[in-house]
């Protein structure tokens, strides 16, 4: 075996630890984004919300579960989106437009939900 040989096949070696740690990143990123969907469902402002449009938190939050990574992401991001918006100043102030936009992102991830499965 020659030398160069050697070294060219070094090269492709992948440790078990880069393994492991590409392995758990896509579980990360989902529990991330989950996370970031429960926060903004579970604020005081969408379970008011929730309730006034009669939407069972529990249907919703079994049903983020339940999403493919993609849409999960999608919907994750927009979250975020309106929760830096909350934080950038009207902290604790929901609008009847935020309040619209997190009853439509429940019934899409419940329809979602139910048209996949």
């Amino acid at each position: 075996m020659s030398p160069a040989w050697a070294q060219a096949q070094e090269k492709h070696v992948v440790s078990s630890q880069e393994l492991s740690q590409d392995a758990t990143r896509p579980a990360e990123t989902r529990g991330a984004n989950e996370a970031a969907l429960r926060q903004l469902f579970s604020s005081e402002q969408a379970q008011n919300a929730f309730k006034a449009a009669n939407i069972d938190y529990s249907k919703v939050d079994k049903a983020v579960g339940q999403l493919s990574d993609g849409d999960l992401a999608k919907l994750a991001a927009r979250s975020r989106e309106m929760q830096r918006n909350f934080a950038g100043g009207r902290a604790g102030s929901l609008s009847d437009r935020d309040l619209l936009i997190i009853i439509i992102i429940a019934v899409l991830i419940i329809a979602l939900v139910a048209v996949l499965h």
